[in-house]
C-alpha cells in the first residue's frame, strides 16, 4: 500500500495491529519512515510507534534521531542517543551525522566535541558523510578553525565538503577567505551546486566582490539554477555590490516571488536611497497578496528613514500590527527613533523612546545621542548620557564608549574623554578601525586607516598626496572637527587624509581605467570629510564612485551624491 497521507498511515497501522504485526519491525519500517520523515507525517505519532516497540533495531533508532534533528526539537535527538546507548544499541555511521546536525542547530559546541571523540573511538573518522557533518557542526557553532582542520585533512572532498566550509567561513565573517576557497574548489575541478552558489553569492555580497558575483551569475544561467533562494541571493549580491539596476533585472525575471524575494528587493532599494521605489514596490507586494514579515517592514522603515519621511514612517509603523498582524521588535522601534532623530525631531524621538512598550537597548539611545551631536543639541546629548548611564547598561558595548568619547571630544571636554578611554582600557575595548575593501581583477584588497602593508603602498600614498594637492587647489579645506583627538589641526588633517576609503580610492585610481566604476565597501559610517572628498574626486577625476558604508550606499558622480547629503 502506497502511503501519502497521515490518515492512510494510521489505517495501515491499525491493520497491522489487528493482524498481529503491530510489533514487527519489518512490517512497520515503511509506515514508520513516512510518519517520522514525511512532511505529511507526524513526528509525535512516529514516536508512539517507536516507544511501542520492545526492541527497536538501529534503523528505527537512526530514523527517529534523524527526524528529531530536522525538527524544532533537535535536543530530543541528543536525549534519544543517550537512551540508545543505555539500551546497548551501538550507534553507527548513520547515527552520528544527525546527532552532529542537532549539536549544530543547538550551538552545543561542547557536546559536539564529545560526539567528535566518540566518532574517533568508533573508528568512523574517515567516513566522508561524517566528516562533512563535523565540518557543518563546527561551522554552525562558530568554530570555523576547527572545521577547517577537518576539511584540510580530508583525502576526498566532495561538493558538500567545499560548500560546508565556504558557508561556515561566510557565517564567521571570513568572506574573503571563503572566496579564496571557492577559487581552490574550481582549481580542483569540483562543480558547484545550487547550495555552493548561494554561499559564494553571500560572500560576494558581504565584501562587494562584483566581478566574482557576475561570474557566479553566469554559472547560475549555464546550469539553470532556478530555485527561488538562488535568484534571491543573486539579487541580494547585486544590490549589496552597488548594482541596484542589475538587482532589479534579476528580480523582474523571478516568476515565483516569495516574501524573501520581495523583502530583499525592497531593502536593497532602500539602502540605495531609492525610497519611493522601495515604498511603491511594497505596495505592489501587498496588492499581490504577499504578506510581509518583520524584515519587510524593517526595509520599509529604512526607506522612510533614508528619505526623512517622518509621517510615512509613522503610517507604516502603525500598520505593522493593525493591518499585518506583526508585533514590532526593537529593530522597528530603533528605526523609528533613528528616523525622527535624523530628521531633527529630537524631543519627539526622546518621547517616542519613553512610550516604547519594550525596554530600549543601548543602540536606540546611541542613535538619538548621535543625532543630538549632528544637530548641535549638546545639552540634550549630555543629559541623556548622564541620565541613562549607558556605559553601565551594556558592559560589552564598545560602541557606546566610542560615541561618548566622540561627544566629549566635539565639545572639547578632553578630561571626560580621557575617563572614557580609561574605561575602555579597563574593559579591554578597542575602537574599531576603519576598513575599506575594493575588488580589482577578482581579488579583494582591504585597507585599514593609516595602513602601509599593501604591496603597492608607495604608489598608493604618492597618489594620495597628488589627490590632496589637487583638492586643495580646488578650494578643499579638511574638516578637522571630524578628528576626535586633542592634537593640532595639521595633525588632524593628516589623520583625515589617511582614512581607509581615501586610501582605497587612491588605489583604484592607479589600478583601474577611467571607464571603471570605483566600488568600495566600508565597515563604518562615512565621515563628513570623506563624503566631501569623494564628491570632489568624482568631479575632478571624472570617475563614478560607489561607497557602501555601515548605513547605506553613496553614489558619487559629477560632484554630487545620491544621498543628497542626508545620511
Amino acid at each position: 500500500m502506497e502511503i501519502s497521507t497521515l490518515t492512510q498511515a494510521i489505517q495501515l497501522h491499525a491493520q497491522l495491529i489487528k493482524t498481529g504485526h503491530g510489533k514487527n519491525t519489518l512490517s512497520l519500517s515503511k509506515l514508520f519512515n513516512f510518519t517520522a520523515l514525511s512532511h505529511s507525517g507526524s513526528l509525535s505519532y512516529a514516536r508512539e510507534i517507536f516507544d511501542y516497540l520492545p526492541c527497536p533495531n538501529s534503523y528505527f533508532w537512526n530514523t527517529m534521531i534523524r527526524a528529531y534533528s530536522k525538527s524544532t526539537e533537535p535536543e530530543q535527538a541528543l536525549q534519544l542517543f543517550l537512551t540508545m546507548q543505555n539500551k546497548d544499541t551501538k550507534p553507527d555511521k548513520f547515527t552520528y551525522p544527525f546527532i552532529l546536525k542537532s549539536c549544530g542547530c543547538l550551538r552545543k559546541t561542547h557536546e559536539g566535541k564529545q560526539f567528535h571523540a566518540l566518532v574517533y573511538k568508533s573508528g568512523l573518522e574517515s567516513d566522508q558523510f561524517i566528516q562533512n557533518s563535523l565540518i557543518h557542526m563546527y561551522c554552525d557553532c562558530g568554530e570555523s578553525n576547527a572545521a577547517a582542520r577537518i576539511f584540510n585533512k580530508m583525502s576526498n572532498k566532495d561538493v558538500v565538503s567545499w560548500t560546508s566550509i565556504i558557508d561556515g567561513y561566510v557565517d564567521d565573517n571570513r568572506s574573503t577567505e571563503a572566496l579564496q576557497l571557492f577559487g581552490k574548489m574550481e582549481e580542483e575541478g569540483i562543480k558547484p551546486n545550487d547550495a555552493t552558489v548561494v554561499s559564494v553569492l553571500r560572500a560576494c555580497a558581504e565584501v562587494g566582490a562584483l566581478d566574482t558575483g557576475r561570474k557566479i551569475h553566469q554559472i547560475v544561467e549555464d546550469k539553470n539554477f532556478d530555485r527561488a533562494n538562488v535568484r534571491t541571493a543573486l539579487l541580494d549580491m547585486y544590490s549589496k555590490c552597488g548594482c541596484i539596476d542589475s538587482a532589479r533585472k534579476v528580480f523582474e525575471k523571478i516568476e515565483q516571488k516569495d516574501v524573501f524575494t520581495w523583502t530583499t528587493m525592497i531593502s536593497g532599494l532602500a539602502s540605495h536611497g531609492k525610497s519611493k521605489e522601495a515604498i511603491d514596490l511594497f505596495e505592489t507586494m501587498v496588492e499581490m497578496h504577499v504578506n510581509p514579515n518583520v524584515r519587510t517592514i524593517t526595509g520599509v522603515l529604512s526607506a522612510c528613514r533614508n528619505a526623512g519621511w517622518v509621517q510615512e514612517g509613522y503610517s507604516y509603523f502603525n500598520k505593522m500590527e493593525k493591518r499585518f498582524g506583526l508585533r514590532p521588535t526593537i529593530q522597528h522601534y530603533g528605526c523609528m527613533v533613528d528616523l525622527l532623530a535624523r530628521a531633527g525631531h529630537l524631543k519627539e524621538a526622546e518621547q517616542f523612546i519613553k512610550r516604547m512598550p519594550i525596554d530600549p537597548d543601548s543602540v536606540v539611545w546611541r542613535n538619538l545621542i548621535w543625532a543630538c551631536k549632528i544637530h548641535g543639541d549638546k545639552d540634550r546629548a549630555n543629559r541623556l548620557m548622564n541620565q541613562h548611564q549607558l556605559l553601565q547598561m551594556d558592559s560589552s558595548d564598545s560602541g557606546t564608549c566610542v560615541l561618548f568619547g566622540n561627544i566629549y571630544a566635539s565639545t572639547g571636554e578632553w578630561s571626560e574623554k580621557a575617563k572614557v578611554r580609561q574605561l575602555m582600557n579597563r574593559k579591554r575595548f578597542a575602537k574599531p578601525k576603519g576598513s575599506s575593501k575594493i575588488e580589482t581583477k577578482g581579488t579583494i584588497h582591504e585597507f585599514i586607516a593609516g595602513d602601509t602593508s599593501h604591496p603597492d603602498a608607495k604608489k598608493i600614498y604618492k597618489k594620495l598626496e597628488e589627490i590632496t594637492e589637487d583638492l586643495i587647489l580646488a578650494g578643499y579645506q579638511p574638516k578637522v572637527s571630524e578628528v576626535m583627538l586633542d592634537i593640532e589641526d595639521d595633525e588632524k588633517a593628516f589623520q583625515l587624509q589617511h582614512h581607509s576609503e581615501k586610501i582605497a580610492v587612491a588605489f583604484a585610481l592607479i589600478s583601474t581605467n577611467k571607464e571603471t566604476r570605483i566600488q568600495i565597501v566600508k565597515n563604518l559610517r562615512s565621515c563628513e570629510d570623506c563624503h566631501i572628498v569623494m564628491k570632489l574626486i568624482s568631479k575632478m577625476y571624472e570617475r563614478e564612485i560607489v561607497i557602501r558604508d555601515r548605513i547605506r550606499f553613496h553614489h558619487f558622480k559629477n560632484g554630487t551624491c545620491s544621498c543628497g547629503d542626508y545620511w
